[in-house]
């Protein structure tokens, strides 16, 4: 059995643990797992990831207004947001970023919404947790911008770009996406992202790696990443695993 894993990217809040979301957070750390950073997306959504870091010893949180949720949340929700922030088992700013595959419509606001929280995340010095789906041009610039610290999560641009991130200083976030059958390009990534910038995570309940593709995501399944990774980086999923979560730990200050 793996041990250390750190998941950088979860959403344990979501509707589908609410039958069982107490025994599944319970029975990770018997499965190998070490860390759990919980990413909000709305106000709501970033309280109630804080309920589970304070529930759960091996679990943190990252509060922030996603850009599918911008468009129902006011402007001085972002700001209501700076309480949380300020709790002892926040260690981010996230899930932010820009969506114009789902929502192309308002990219004027998601621009405002990522822009204040960036500020946000340099005034308070906390890393950022980006999305980014079919906007990477308009995130890198303001990620040269703010040059925040922080991870690009579920990265989904090319090698060339992954490189443009890393030289601002950010961490490349992989998961279950290198094991589908079209993982050309999140492959391409993991060869060349540097050792202490990689971070492995789920995005759980979603992205579950093959062969659960389609099924319910959770922690315990990130070994299956680390073994594809660790495939084309020539190394040992056990080690690629054990880097991911010292990153992680560096990153988050934890």
């Amino acid at each position: 059995m793996y041990e250390n894993i750190f998941d950088t990217h979860a959403h344990y809040n979501d509707e589908s643990f609410d039958t069982d979301r107490d025994e599944v957070l319970s029975s990770l750390p018997n499965k190998g797992v070490s860390g759990v950073i919980n990413c909000g997306t709305t106000l709501l959504s970033s309280a109630a990831c804080r309920e589970l870091a304070e529930k759960y010893d091996f679990a943190y949180f990252a509060a922030g207004i996603h850009p599918e949720d911008c468009e129902e949340q006011g402007e001085s929700d972002i700001d209501a947001l700076i309480p949380l922030l300020m709790h002892k088992k926040c260690v981010a700013i996230g899930e932010i970023g820009l969506d114009y595959h789902y929502s192309p419509e308002n990219r004027a606001r998601q621009l405002l919404f990522f822009e204040k929280q960036l500020s946000i995340a340099k005034e308070y010095d906390l890393p950022v947790i980006i999305h980014d789906r079919e906007a990477h041009a308009d995130t890198l610039e303001l990620l040269k911008k703010y040059r925040p610290k922080g991870v690009q999560h579920c990265f989904s641009g090319s090698a060339e770009t992954a490189k443009e991130v890393v030289a601002l200083g950010m961490y490349i976030g992989l998961g279950g996406a290198v094991t589908f059958k079209n993982a050309r390009r999140p492959l391409e990534v993991a060869a060349v992202v540097p050792s202490d910038r990689l971070l492995l995570e789920t995005d759980c309940p979603y992205m579950a790696p093959v062969p659960f593709r389609g099924k319910r995501n959770d922690s315990s399944l990130i070994p299956y990443a680390a073994e594809v990774i660790a495939a084309v980086r020539n190394d040992t999923a056990q080690n690629i695993i054990n880097i991911a979560a010292d990153n992680a730990r560096t990153l988050f200050g934890l």
